[in-house]
């Protein structure tokens, strides 16, 4: 098989496929991606897939590789198949930040292979060496540096044993919801989901218990998610046995502190209402991602994770419009790929369901989601939340103005617009045969005109009619889609490039030989009338082309599929209506058929058009089609005439063409064939067919692409192998019309001159050198040969071989026992291009300078060392050795030889049977050997409540396997037994004793248990008691404990309560549904078996005792005042047995849609979000059971702050009195408890007084007006929302005016205020430690402002930096900042001013430091 490297294009972007052959067998396909790898962002230290899915037959291998590195360390990087998903994985568990590279997907197979890439990004966290070093600062400022010293507690985790899958793995599976089971097990690469499942339901019961001993519930569990807010959030509902219990609460095992949500500074919060805990993280970052858990007294309820890509937008989301019962579509685009996001309805987050679709593109970029079924309810604000990053957008449903019944689709819609377009469509039908019927016959003979139109325009109008022969005005885009007409009509011929494709096609519409979009087959047929060769089903012959511009088929509305296309009509393309026979003719199918009863369509009554119409003559029924081919091959040309008879004419470009040497000409009947037996570049050009008049032109290209001869291709794809430092040789020829390119590439990177590369090309070679190669050499060698037509490819290999690579570490100890030390090393990581051999090791004992050489070892990586001294130390060099030379070595840590390590302790032996005479016990081997191999087991016993253990096997002969039968037994004592295990350096500690055992017969099984009933219910729980049934010797022993089993009334199968024996005579049933049926029993049980169950006569449904409905906060208001646009929120609460219906009610009819209800086991909540006043009335809440029924009745009144009345006037009609009248505010039509309120104030006492209140008219007299004195008078509204701006009333009555009152003051005396300084606060005395701070003060007086002087030992210091002294309103303070021993001694304070001066002093005493 030839081997060649043809690059072709992948349907999927950015996908490189090379293929090995040139022609692909049959059924055999080269590899393709139908999903790459993406690109990912992650932080360092989580762990990263890449995940493909790959085509091809054979099914392609898939290998991964990186740029920068090796990905062949089975620990840093997994590979596996998913055959559910059938996806390829490659997982990073630990990324760390050197892991950061491209990395690429191969699929090979033998016929080619496929290459994508993507890339990792990792992001760096904590400390970095290479972090730029604090500056040192003063020994002074260390003090304030000093931060609080927090103890952080660690989470107890469960230690990881080799092979085992993560602990955090179970966590998050305990708390997680079903439907993200398998999404979890993909993150941590989890396959065996049978296994999973059975494991996971047995840690869940185990979970449940440990639980039990805190808390009596545990549900309702959250998982978290990100809010709009930016807040995250997660809740459950737990009740603690004990209210003192603390619940902390860890982030990968750190944990937290956490506020009481009251401080908005908290970052972790905890809100406890009843018994829900909700735990909220604000203003989530990145850093806030990973594994949060609730425990209580160190007992897990609850885990969950958070994960935050590191993503953002690049297309938001747009506002939506839509018509009530159509779908609203919202689509985010992001900027690095994510699963999955959050979305969120009126900030309530959404799920795929019956109402919602959220779809995601297989880039995981595109993000959708689809609200369906539009209604009102469902407008609102909706948000796409990817990371910390938060997109918002609206929905508006307007009402369907074109709905004609209720509950109309849009699929309903969408049938009547169809249903409309139908009958328009049929109107224009029949306009156009009526027209057909006015035109001339002889119109419709001759479709051969220009661009004035054509026999088919004239004749046959709009009526859908496509072909090689109409002319610009003679078609109908919008009737026949694409298909059949020309750019300006069709030529004289029919076969025009301008009016028809190639041969009678339309431009824009074409098949291959002539046919439309929207009717044609390969060669012209139509997809409503065809088959392969123009065949139509509704009507159309073999080839599907008529010659006066008829249909190739069919049409829209057209003639068609009434007996008129195509060659399916006669010979003139013009049927009847089947009445040729059975629809079969020479040339093609009249009317209705096509050469058999396939299909059938109406039948007309009459022709459809006059059968004047002249005979056609000879046309194409395929025309000649543009051809390429390359020097030297064959090339043909082929046309296809409707007359086998005729006889046509060749040429190229001008020149009539005779078969020669070189060219043939055949004539096969109808068939006409240019054949070129060998190609030169000479040939190309037009060639032309002529024949009656019909012309058919094409062109033939002949290229010379690069050809690579067979023999050589094979001899350089044969790898090159040489040895380092030796040289390597390329050399392949080829041919090729010039220009040619050569390029030559290794590992896909281009190979350019330089000191160690030379290359050397000419027209018919290229040869490339590489001098004193290296093993890093090794590589893929490529070359790329290209000129104007085509590029070819040929792979080679170059492999230089050397000495391997050291071996590889970590050196893993198998066995350090007393005898021996076995351990085993990974093998060198390059091998040098030939496989390893042998291994060379030394060895060297702690404390000695000599290494002895132990030799070569074969070529496995292990070694057993027997000559060993006990507690020794060993240290071990390994060197690889392969045909090319020997390695560097690589040196392990010191192997310590066994010392006397016992081993540890065993499991607990087990009872597997008793008997009088004989127990059988088995037990499991200790976890810790001691270094050595166990030898054997020691078994002891002691009857209960001695304290006394004996040996029960020989001294001398320990038990060799897990399991004994003790028969050194009395019949009827009760035993215990431990297990000893034995290694070389003797005996370990004792197990932990077995369960007390009987030495006895087996027992009976018990009887029933007696008085079985139901002491309490709930919804979820049910709490049972019995009394423990009778002792019958020899036919019911005695009872050892009880399991309790529950069947729901739809299931057949019981499943049981409790995993072990309880001994009580109770037992709680938990996790029940609310109102759900449930059989229930009780089976007693020994060591004989379990006995008979118990149960009731009739199901148990889960509810509490049947409870009437009464409300239990007497504190709820009946009245409630609420300003018009805030939010009204009714809290009703209740208590009621089994869950009642609850009904609100607002004036005794139904609430409107706008309020929303929510019910709850223990209330209901009313809520108007944003309150009109048209929401004030009366609210009932009606709470009915099967008990009874309660009721209760909340008055809302929706206000507002009033509008001011209007203009006030004022009036006197009794002496002393005045009448105020004042316009009606406008709210008093809308508040019919809207009132008003006077108030007057006089010139007098000039304060307002509130004269007439309640006014429910628009007057009120003011009495006691007392002439002499100006009032004035304010009108207030009031409701129940408060006071109106007031309306105020011009002055009433006038001020009388007064004679001018004349005071005579005596002189004023002139007062001096000067004072000299004083003193009012003194100076105290001051005792300051070294270091610390002194402050003093005193207080002065004096007028004019004293001059304030400080001294120290009658030295000044005002101008001292080392003191800070102020002066602030005669408050004089001096600061000392840091106090030392020198600053010892006597302070004093001189004020002094013109008239005087003051002094005040004190003494400071500076003491030690106490260290």
């Amino acid at each position: 098989m030839l081997s060649v490297a043809i690059k072709k294009r992948s349907r999927v972007p950015g996908v490189m496929i090379t293929q090995y052959v040139e022609n692909l067998p049959p059924g055999k396909t080269t590899p393709d991606f139908t999903r790459k790898p993406m690109a990912m962002t992650i932080q360092e230290g989580k762990r990263a897939f890449f995940k493909a899915v790959a085509t091809g037959e054979p099914t392609p291998t898939i290998t991964w590789t990186r740029n920068k590195g090796d990905t062949s360390d089975p620990e840093k990087y997994k590979t596996r198949y998913d055959e559910k998903s059938g996806e390829y994985i490659l997982e990073i568990p630990n990324v760390t930040v050197y892991q950061a590279d491209t990395y690429k997907c191969f699929a090979t197979n033998p016929f080619g292979k496929a290459v994508s890439t993507a890339t990792l990004n990792v992001i760096e966290v904590g400390f970095k060496k290479n972090k730029p070093a604090a500056q040192p600062q003063d020994p002074e400022d260390f003090r304030k540096m000093l931060k609080k010293t927090v103890i952080v507690k660690k989470r107890k985790e469960k230690p990881k044993k080799e092979g085992e899958i993560d602990p955090k793995f179970w966590e998050v599976m305990l708390s997680a919801q079903k439907k993200d089971y398998e999404q979890i097990c993909r993150d941590f690469g989890v396959t065996n989901y049978r296994w999973m499942l059975k494991k996971l339901s047995q840690m869940k019961k185990e979970s449940e218990e440990e639980q039990a001993k805190v808390v009596e519930k545990v549900e309702n569990l959250k998982q978290i998610e990100v809010k709009t807010s930016g807040n995250a959030e997660f809740e459950l509902d737990m009740k603690l046995k004990d209210p003192n219990s603390k619940i902390f609460l860890y982030k990968d095992g750190e944990m937290l502190d956490y506020g009481d949500g009251r401080e908005s500074s908290s970052k972790h919060n905890m809100k406890k209402v009843g018994d829900k805990y909700k735990f909220s993280i604000n203003n989530v970052g990145l850093d806030d991602a990973g594994l949060y858990q609730v425990d209580v007294d160190e007992v897990n309820m609850f885990s969950t994770g958070l994960e935050i890509p590191d993503t953002g937008f690049d297309g938001m989301l747009k506002d939506a419009k839509v018509v009530e019962g159509q779908d609203a579509s919202f689509e985010c685009v992001l900027s690095s790929p994510v699963p999955k996001i959050t979305w969120c309805a009126n900030d309530v987050s959404v799920e795929h369901g019956d109402k919602y679709d959220i779809i995601v593109s297989e880039d995981m970029l595109t993000h959708r989601l689809v609200v369906k079924n539009c209604k009102p309810e469902d407008k609102g604000i909706y948000a796409a939340i990817a990371g910390v990053k938060l997109s918002k957008a609206s929905l508006s449903v307007k009402d369907d103005p074109n709905a004609r019944g209720k509950g109309r689709s849009g699929a309903g819609a969408a049938d009547g617009l169809a249903g409309e377009q139908a009958r328009l469509q049929k109107e224009r039908d029949e306009a156009a045969r009526r027209a057909q019927g006015n035109k001339e016959a002889a119109g419709r003979a001759d479709g051969r005109g220009g661009s004035g139109g054509s026999s088919v325009r004239e004749g046959l109008g709009r009526g859908g009619i496509s072909g090689d022969g109409s002319g610009q005005d003679g078609t109908r885009r919008d009737e026949m889609g694409r298909d059949g007409s020309g750019k300006d009509g069709s030529r004289r011929d029919d076969s025009g490039k301008d009016g028809s494709g190639r041969e009678g096609s339309g431009i824009d519409g074409s098949g291959r030989y002539g046919s439309g979009i929207d009717g044609s087959g390969k060669d012209g047929s139509g997809i409503d009338g065809s088959g392969r060769d123009g065949s139509g089903i509704d009507g159309s012959g073999k080839d599907g082309s008529g010659k006066d511009g008829l249909m190739y088929g069919s049409g829209q509305d057209g003639l068609a599929g009434a007996g008129l296309g195509g060659d399916g009509s006669g010979k003139d393309g013009l049927g009847g209506d089947g009445r040729d026979g059975d629809g079969t003719g020479r040339e093609g199918s009249g009317g209705e058929g096509t050469g058999g009863d396939m299909h059938k369509k109406r039948i007309r009554d009459g022709p459809l058009v006059p059968d004047t119409v002249k005979e056609a003559g000879v046309y194409f029924l395929n025309g000649l089609s543009d051809i390429t081919a390359n020097v030297g091959e064959p090339a043909e040309l082929s046309c296809k005439l409707s007359s086998k008879d005729c006889v046509g004419i060749w040429s190229k470009d001008g020149k009539k063409l005779e078969s020669t040497n070189e060219i043939n000409i055949v004539k096969d009947e109808a068939t006409h064939k240019l054949i070129i037996k060998k190609c030169e570049e000479k040939h190309s050009g037009t060639y032309k067919f002529e024949a009656d008049g019909r012309k058919s032109e094409a062109t033939l290209d002949v290229e010379d692409p690069p050809k690579i001869n067979a023999g050589a291709l094979g001899k350089f794809s044969e790898p090159v192998i040489v040895k380092a430092g030796e040289n390597a040789v390329f050399k392949l020829p080829f041919l090729g019309k010039e220009p040619i390119k050569v390029q030559w590439f290794k590992d896909d990177e281009e190979l350019l001159q330089g000191p160690n590369i030379k290359i050397e090309s000419s027209s018919t070679h290229s040869r490339l050198f590489l001098t004193k190669c290296q093993r890093k050499t090794t590589g893929e060698i490529k070359i790329k040969i290209k000129n104007q037509f085509a590029t070819i490819e040929a792979t080679s290999k170059l492999i230089v071989l050397d000495k391997p690579a050291p071996p590889q570490g970590p050196v893993e100890v198998a066995e350090s026992s007393l005898s021996a030390i076995e351990f085993k090393w990974r093998p060198p990581k390059d091998d040098g291009g030939c496989p390893v051999t042998n291994y060379n090791l030394e060895r060297q004992q702690l404390g000695r300078n000599t290494w002895k050489k132990i030799g070569d070892i074969p070529g496995q990586p292990t070694y057993r060392d027997m000559d060993i001294d006990r507690g020794r130390k060993y240290c071990y060099r390994i060197r690889a050795k392969n045909s090319e030379g020997i390695s560097e070595m690589m040196e392990t840590d010191d192997i310590a030889a066994g010392t006397l390590a016992f081993p540890g302790q065993p499991a607990s032996p087990k009872v597997v049977s008793a008997f009088k005479d004989c127990i059988n016990l088995t037990w499991l081997p200790p976890t810790n050997t001691g270094g050595g191999s166990i030898v054997g087991y020691n078994i002891e016993k002691r009857k209960k409540g001695s304290n006394l253990w004996s040996q029960v096997n020989p001294p001398d002969e320990p038990i060799r396997e897990k399991r004994y039968a003790v028969k050194d037994v009395m019949e009827g004592a009760e035993y215990e037994f431990r297990v000893v295990a034995i290694n070389t350096c003797g005996p370990g500690e004792p197990s932990a004793p077995s369960d007390c055992v009987f030495a006895r017969d087996p027992q009976k099984p018990p009887g029933k248990v007696k008085d079985l009933k139901v002491a309490d219910s709930s919804y979820t729980t049910l709490c049972l008691a019995w009394t423990k049934p009778k002792v019958l010797y020899g036919v019911e022993d005695d009872t050892k404990g009880y399991f309790v089993e529950i069947r729901p009334t739809d299931q057949l199968e019981w499943s049981r309560c409790n995993v072990s024996a309880v001994v009580q005579t109770s037992f709680t049933v938990v996790g029940l549904k609310a109102l759900a049926t449930y059989w229930v029993r009780v089976i007693a049980t020994n060591e004989g078996g379990e006995g008979l169950p118990q149960g009731f006569d009739n199901y148990i449904t889960a509810m509490p005792p049947p409870v009437k409905p009464k409300f239990t906060d007497k504190r709820t208001k009946g009245f409630l005042v609420v300003k018009s646009g805030n939010t009204v929120r009714v809290n009703i609460r209740f208590e009621a047995s089994p869950l009642p219906d609850v009904t609100w009610l607002k004036d005794g009819v139904p609430v409107a849609k706008h309020v929303t209800i929510t019910n709850s086991e223990k209330g209901s909540q009313l809520l108007i979000p944003s309150s009109e006043r048209s929401d004030t009335g009366i609210y009932t809440i009606i709470v009915k059971n099967l008990v009874g029924q309660e009721s209760f009745n909340v008055e809302i009144r929706i206000t507002d702050e009033p509008k001011p009345p209007g203009t006030v006037q004022l009036e006197q009609n009794v002496e002393g009195t005045v009448t105020v009248t004042w316009t009606p505010s406008p709210d008093e039509k809308r508040d019919d408890r809207l009132h008003y309120m006077v108030m007057k104030r006089d010139s007098v006492k000039r304060i307002w007084r509130t004269v007439g209140d309640h006014l429910f008219n628009h007057k009120f007299t003011i009495v006691n007006i007392m002439q002499g004195r100006e009032y004035y008078f304010r009108v207030f509204a009031k409701n129940d929302m408060g006071l109106s701006e007031p309306s105020e009333s011009p002055a009433w009555g006038s001020i009388k005016k007064k004679e001018k009152f004349v005071v005579k003051l005596p002189e004023p005396k002139i007062l001096n205020f000067q004072s000299a300084p004083k003193f009012t606060v003194p100076l105290k005395l001051h005792t300051a430690p070294t270091g610390y701070e002194c402050y003093m003060s005193c207080a002065v007086r004096g007028n004019p402002r004293p001059h304030v002087t400080w001294y120290r030992n009658n030295v000044s210091i005002n101008t001292d930096t080392n003191y800070y002294i102020s002066n602030t309103c005669g408050v004089c303070s001096m600061l000392i900042l840091v106090v030392g021993p020198n600053n010892t001694g006597e302070y004093k304070v001189v004020a002094e001013n013109s008239l005087g001066k003051a002094e005040c002093s004190t003494k400071l005493t500076v003491r030690a430091h106490a260290r």
